[in-house]
């Protein structure tokens, strides 16, 4: 055993999104920290699709970057694409998505976490987490070098007994060509944690050299392109199109000719898979009745010819795989550089974590990322932030930071793991959030980033840029009440020119704008100084006053939320000594350990009945 001399204020098991996201923000709030990783030459490497963001996923990067956090910095320095979804829909549902160079992502975040003062990067695979009196003490590799730390962040996404499949044929992988984790998985059983077995699976990598784009629909970038970091001033000059092309009958032939031979179709693989993302073989055996599935050919970097094939996911053998490939317009004689795969993996059922990320049974022990159940780099690079800051304000004897479901996607994302749990791939969706409406990506630094700044993770020059823009658009709402027009012959003319009802009265440009048919940039006709302030400012304002009144009665669902969530249970409450509850419900309670009555309101199964029985306990034994 090799023990080595210096002890780490926190430890970070794993290179992924989730663990750079956590070594960072320990680091940058004053602790010494150790990155673990299996090969350090991966650090930050996207696994599956060379993208960031999608619907909810571009509210979670900006929240992370509202933070402090490095995920959109790093996408915009290496995007290749960039582009916004749902634009025909409400703000609430809008988000960016930008396609990234995959090397330079993950060869800039490297940079970047070797680059950060206080933080030691090494590589070693970790067997073992050092558990003493029911606290972590560190951890010991597969070599027996041991690492003395007083937090541990766990973030081996699907590494933990990883197993890969390609049709019949499965071998341990974390990832394709990668040693999995085996025996920390085996160690997390010993301490006591329930494990379970989850799947996804990813797509061929093909050679675009073979692609025929002649006949595809290409997809350009937007112009002009959104950054995704509130911080960003430029973006890179090149950028690529995606191609977009389709599945047809004798495609979907092939595939049910080997659905037999698929791993997800022939019972070899235990975990479940995402519902929302499924394999090219379930979408053919679920709806039989679609004659063609949408194909997005995506570049994966600016110096590479290789095309992610998304919308093909896939456990089938290579063979028909590449039948299958070759039967779709533009890919007639395509080549395979990498195989689409299918991987289980083990996860810890996230009930077992407090809403910090912190475990329940292990004092000082964080779980993040897959091995929480989620699915996709935001998810985990979410996770990660916000474990990186629970553990270095424990260390620093200081109280957590916990965001609730009415603060930010992250809020809802922590509190539906730690109070539901998951039995599938958990992705977050704006369904998921209650108050989506203000939990907009583009409100994302208003709603976040004077808390990143508090915590330490925010520089003062983009905390006075923030500031200053926070202050123009209060300004700009109270001029716009300020300044009104009255209803002459002009007045009104221009307005029916732009196909809005005249006005009868004196009417502020506030309200003028309210009204769906005009935009902001309208009012320049009635009033030139409208015309004065940058993009950003101009959307907040227009976003602000034209929501208002939904904008309020979310604000008032919240305060009801809020009232729920200051009703602190005792962290030894005994459920049990409570008359009136279910066994089933005193169980569940009990198990999960909700810390306030609006987290016990939301667990499944837990009646209406059940929080007025609790209400009533917790007041007589004097907790409210």
């Amino acid at each position: 055993m090799i023990i080595h001399p210096k002890r780490y204020d926190v430890i970070v098991v794993g290179g992924g999104h989730a663990g750079c996201e956590a070594a960072l923000a320990a680091t940058r709030l004053g602790c010494q920290t150790l990155l673990l990783t299996i090969n350090i030459d991966t650090i930050g490497l996207m696994s599956c699709n060379p993208a960031i963001g999608g619907l909810a996923k571009g509210q979670l990067v900006k929240e992370i970057d509202a933070l402090g956090g490095e995920m959109a910095k790093n996408t915009d320095a290496t995007a290749i694409q960039f582009r916004k979804l749902n634009t025909s829909k409400g703000p609430a549902v809008q988000s960016s998505r930008a396609q990234s160079d995959r090397q330079a992502y993950r060869l800039r975040i490297k940079y970047v976490l070797e680059n950060q003062p206080g933080l030691e990067i090494k590589q070693g695979l970790v067997d073992r987490i050092l558990v003493r009196d029911g606290r972590v003490e560190g951890v010991e590799t597969n070599i027996h070098e041991v690492f003395y730390g007083q937090a541990v962040i766990i973030a081996p996404g699907t590494f933990l007994n990883g197993l890969i499949h390609i049709g019949l044929t499965n071998f341990p992988a974390g990832r394709m060509g990668e040693l999995p984790s085996v025996r920390l998985s085996e160690n997390l059983r010993e301490i006591g944690f329930d494990l379970g077995r989850l799947k996804t699976c990813t797509t061929p990598r093909v050679d675009g050299k073979t692609i025929d784009f002649s006949h595809l629909s290409k997809q350009e970038s937007d112009d002009p392109p959104r950054p995704f970091s509130f911080s960003t001033r430029e973006l890179p000059k090149k950028l690529l199109p995606c191609y977009i092309t389709y599945t047809n009958p004798k495609t979907h032939e092939i595939i049910r000719s080997g659905l037999d031979l698929s791993c997800f179709f022939s019972g070899i693989i235990e975990g479940m898979g995402p519902r929302y993302c499924p394999s090219v073989e379930d979408k053919v055996a679920l709806f039989p009745q679609k004659e063609r599935h949408q194909v997005f050919l995506e570049p994966e970097g600016l110096r590479t010819h290789e095309y992610y094939c998304n919308g093909l996911f896939t456990g089938l053998p290579l063979d028909i795989q590449l039948k299958t490939l070759r039967s779709i317009e533009g890919l007639e004689r395509v080549e395979i550089m990498r195989p689409g795969y299918g991987i289980e993996y083990d996860y810890v059922d996230p009930v077992q974590l407090k809403p910090t990320l912190e475990t329940k049974l292990v004092e000082g022990l964080y779980h993040v990322g897959q091995i929480n159940g989620t699915s996709g780099y935001e998810e985990a690079a979410g996770q990660g932030i916000m474990a990186g800051i629970n553990a270095a304000l424990k260390v620093k004897g200081e109280e957590p930071f916990i965001l609730d479901r009415s603060e930010a996607y992250i809020g809802v994302l922590i509190d539906d793991l730690v109070t539901k749990g998951t039995t599938e791939p958990y992705r977050m969706f704006t369904s998921r959030a209650e108050y989506r409406l203000i939990l907009r990506e583009d409100n994302a630094d208003l709603r976040l980033l004077n808390k990143g700044y508090c915590l330490g993770l925010v520089d003062d020059e983009t905390y006075h840029r923030f500031t200053k823009k926070k202050e123009a658009i209060t300004q700009e709402i109270e001029r716009l009440k300020e300044v009104k027009i009255r209803p002459t012959k002009g007045i009104n003319d221009k307005l029916k020119a732009m196909g809005s009802t005249p006005i009868k009265n004196v009417t502020s440009l506030e309200e003028l704008l309210r009204r769906p048919e005009l935009a902001y940039k309208d009012l320049n006709v009635f009033d030139p100084s409208s015309d004065s302030l940058p993009r950003e400012v101009v959307e907040q304002v227009e976003l602000e006053v034209k929501y208002a009144g939904y904008i309020r009665k979310q604000e008032e669902l919240v305060k009801r939320f809020r009232r729920m969530e200051r009703v602190r249970i005792p962290a030894d409450m005994r459920y049990d000594d409570t008359p009136g509850l279910s066994n089933e419900i005193k169980e569940k309670l009990s198990t999960i350990r909700p810390m306030t009555l609006g987290q016990a309101s939301r667990i499944s199964g837990v009646t209406p009945a059940a929080i007025s029985i609790l209400m009533v306990q917790l007041k007589r034994i004097g907790a409210v």
